[in-house]
């Protein structure tokens, strides 16, 4: 296999925008372009994911951003994987260029939500789920995560302060980030006040519809590139879980990630030890719990108290979601995979804000998650001289 570098990153701000997905996705492959350095034309494929297209009555956006940018003659391939579908696509051209198809391409992932009604909006993310056993019964996102957090409570002890820990964190790492949706901190009285969404959850264990893009531009060893660092990519690895919540053994974690930690964690010949920092899957604040658990950072039940105790603090024993996470930077489904690895790539380059950088950010991860973890990402990177 060859090696695959990311070596140009573009992302809009995310939130409420008038922009249209067409322009923010454009905004996105532009800017991750023009950070790379090559020409467009060396571009030999591209990769787009989106979920929601239908709400603009626009399916098949590849040619279109193709066509923008000036290479509609290329291939593209269309990815939907829920809330996973930038990490899907991030994977499907990794394997390309790393098997030497391509030695160039890009990827897109966008969302545009803030045109639908908040119920309208609701329902298309219960089609993720598997919508006639859950959606069309009156389960939606809230109630399902609400379901793992009640469970995991009842089995390990799992606090209210617990999950508002990772709600404050994230809430100041974003407020940091002059991308984010909520850039505003908040404090425990905050959260412990705030109304409640789906018991146990509350407002601020959940995060916003949101809409923004993120691109990346990735190439193989045989692209002729000359710069003092790159990012590699380690690993790039995918699993499943059964998609209804009714069909597992348990609730309080998501066999997908554990089996794709083992499969990236093989591949890249590391340790979770080596691991600096990470950007983790926090739809809900109860999802970074026990996505922490489910890679093995932390013992099971161990999560919660980590939090609380600040060692995921971007200053702690091992920073997660330096960008503020889904729960405050926003979750333009499609895009946040994507923008997962602009927060790797960034942080490895020292180019985000003093206040969230990370000490020693010279290994990182990625966790997403499709739905309840129906489809699962992990993504290893490392900056090498």
């Amino acid at each position: 296999m060859k090696k695959v570098y990311v070596i140009g990153t573009g992302m809009t701000k995310f939130g409420k925008l008038e922009k249209t997905g067409r322009e923010l996705a454009i905004e996105a492959a532009n800017d991750a372009i023009l950070e790379s350095g090559i020409n467009v034309r060396d571009i030999e494929a591209t990769y787009v994911s989106n979920a929601f297209g239908i709400g603009e009555e626009q399916l098949h956006m590849g040619p279109i951003i193709n066509g923008s940018l000036g290479i509609p003659e290329i291939p593209s391939l269309s990815i939907e994987s829920a809330c996973s579908g930038g990490s899907a696509a991030f994977n499907q051209a990794y394997i390309a260029l790393s098997g030497g198809y391509y030695d160039a391409a890009l990827v897109v992932g966008y969302e545009k939500l803030s045109m639908n009604r908040t119920p309208e909006n609701t329902k298309y993310f219960a089609m993720a789920s598997d919508y006639w056993y859950e959606g069309m019964n009156g389960v939606t996102f809230p109630g399902l995560y609400a379901l793992m957090a009640s469970a995991h409570m009842n089995r390990y002890g799992t606090t209210e302060e617990m999950l508002g820990s990772v709600s404050i964190k994230n809430h100041m790492n974003g407020s940091y980030n002059s991308k984010a949706h909520l850039q505003k901190a908040i404090d425990m009285d905050t959260y412990l006040k705030s109304p409640v969404v789906a018991s146990p959850l509350k407002l601020y264990d959940a995060c916003p519809f949101s809409d923004g893009a993120a691109a990346i531009v990735l190439v193989n060893e045989d692209f002729n590139i000359d710069r003092p660092e790159k990012i590699e990519v380690l690993a790039s690895a995918r699993a499943g879980s059964m998609a209804t919540l009714q069909d597992r053994e348990e609730l309080t974690g998501i066999p997908g990630a554990r089996i794709a930690t083992e499969k990236a964690l093989k591949v890249s010949g590391l340790e979770l030890k080596d691991i600096t920092f990470v950007e983790v899957h926090d739809c809900f604040t109860i999802a970074e719990i026990m996505a922490l658990e489910d890679i093995g950072f932390f013992p099971r039940g161990e999560g919660g108290r980590a939090s609380l105790d600040g060692l995921t603090q971007f200053d702690g024993k091992l920073p997660v979601n330096s960008s503020g996470g889904l729960k405050a930077k926003g979750h333009p489904i499609s895009a946040t995979g994507i923008a997962q690895i602009v927060e790797i790539h960034d942080q490895m380059l020292y180019k985000v804000d003093s206040h969230r950088q990370v000490s020693d950010p010279h290994i990182g991860l990625t966790h997403n998650v499709g739905a309840t973890g129906g489809s699962v990402s992990i993504n290893i990177f490392k900056r090498s001289r």
